[in-house]
Parts: structure tokens; sequence; C-alpha cells
């Protein structure tokens, strides 16, 4: 009698901070999990509460800026064959669900597999604009993967083949543009200081070409050149958005480092 192969297991890992609005929506996509991992950065809120309905893994642990510290953390806690990462503000779809449950059942040489992610912004899904483009590496087999990078762009280096799957996550970032500039505010700062750490003290001339064009040509690049006027008045109000987040990037440097220019 041939034996039936087991199953293999899935950890999902979720970073939380204040999210009490929507950690549910999250947690109830991924409740078929074989674990569910939440790494919280000391919410002040009732996202603890709401999370420990899902699971009695809550971990309380300070950000301090690195998102890598955080997903390695739920790594290393984790107990399944294999790893997957999210936010809170993120969504497993029903085919997503459909096609990772494949890879838990049929067992696979690939170390990570990428997806894509829709980013929703303001009710609507962007499909233009480079939206369409995200495919992050956030499913992996536990010890074939770490994160590295710190602040801001934490990145998945990976031992050994990664593949794509062809399906998608939801992304609920930014659900209205009060939404958008509290966010942006926040990790503006984060950048700045991430761009000082990487490139140092920039030429005066390079900063002001920076802050002046930057944004300009970032607006060009997402509205023209990769069509965000496809998803319209959407589209045009977040190429806005994404070029002020630029210049709020470079701003911030200048103003953390202002003394310099002097």
């Amino acid at each position: 009698m041939t034996s039936i192969p087991e199953r293999e297991k899935l950890s999902v890992i979720v970073l939380t901070r204040n999210e009490e609005d929507i950690v549910a929506r999250c947690l109830e996509s991924v409740k078929w999990a074989d674990e569910i991992i939440v790494i919280d950065d000391n919410s002040t809120d009732s996202t603890v509460e709401i999370a420990r309905r899902y699971t009695d893994k809550v971990i309380a642990h300070p950000l301090n800026g690195n998102f890598s510290e955080q997903r390695n953390l739920g790594s290393d806690r984790a107990s399944g064959d294999w790893i997957l990462q999210m936010d809170a503000d993120e969504c497993v779809t029903d085919g997503l669900r459909e096609k990772v449950s494949e890879i838990l059942r049929s067992g696979s040489a690939i170390s990570a597999f990428r997806f894509k992610r829709l980013n929703n912004f303001c009710g609507k899904f962007l499909t233009s604009g480079g939206e369409g483009l995200h495919r992050p590496l956030r499913l992996f087999r536990k010890g074939k993967a770490r994160f590295s990078g710190g602040r801001i762009s934490e990145e998945l280096k990976v031992d050994g083949p990664t593949g794509e799957i062809d399906a998608v996550m939801e992304h609920y970032n930014f659900p209205d543009i009060h939404h958008y500039v509290a966010t942006q505010d926040f990790y503006s700062g984060m950048e700045a200081r991430a761009l000082y750490e990487k490139a140092g003290l920039l030429p005066e001339k390079k900063l002001r070409k920076e802050l002046i064009f930057g944004p300009v040509k970032l607006f060009f690049k997402i509205y023209v050149k990769r069509g965000a006027y496809r998803d319209g008045l959407h589209g045009l109000v977040f190429a806005m958005l994404s070029a002020w987040r630029r210049f709020l990037i470079y701003a911030k440097y200048w103003e953390d480092n202002q003394e310099k220019y002097k």
C-alpha cells in the first residue's frame, strides 16, 4: 500500500503596531495556516487583544527602525516547514491560499516564492504606474532565507532557487489620504536617516537637484511612462503624492543635516 506524503506545515508571521482597525482582516485571511505568529511593536490600542483571538503566539518586540530584525525574529520562532511573512494591512486571497496549499501538499525544491501584490489606494486597487509590478519574496522554506537591510528596505537573502506563484496578495496600505500622509511622514524620516547612513553628506548641488527635479521626474515616470493615468483620478493623486513623498525624504535629509550646509 502506497503511503500518502505528509502535508508540510505553514507558519505565518505578521508584523503589527496599532492596527486595531485592520488586523482582524489580515488574520482572518490566514486562519487556515498551521501557525500564526504576531510580532507586535508595542501597540497601545487593542491590536494585541484582537490578535490573541487568532493565536496565542503574540510577541512584543520594539521595532527600533529595523524591519529585518522583526521578520527574522518571527522566522526564528516559527515551527512550520514554510514561512509566509506579512504586514497587518495585507490579505491572502483565495487564489493565493490555494496555490500555497498546493505547495504544502506536493512539496517543492524551490527555496522561496514571489507573488503579485496589488496596492489599494483610497478604495481602488492600482494596476498602472508600476503598482502592478510589486512581486515581493515573502514565502520561503524555513532555514533557507533571511532578511537583511535593517531600515525600510529589508531584503530577503535566499539560499537556493526562487520561483513565482501566479496569484495575488491584497495590500490595503493607503485607505485614505490622511493615512498616506501620516504614514509617509513617519517613514520619510527613517528613509532620510538611511540615506545619510548609505551616502553620507550629499554635495549641496546634488541635494538641490534632488529637491527640485527628483519629484518632477518621479511624477513623470509614474504618471506618464508607467501609465498611472489609466487609473483615473486615483492614479493622478497617487502619482502627485509619490512625488511629494520623494521631496519629503530629501527635505528631512536636509533638515537633519542643515548645520553642515552653512
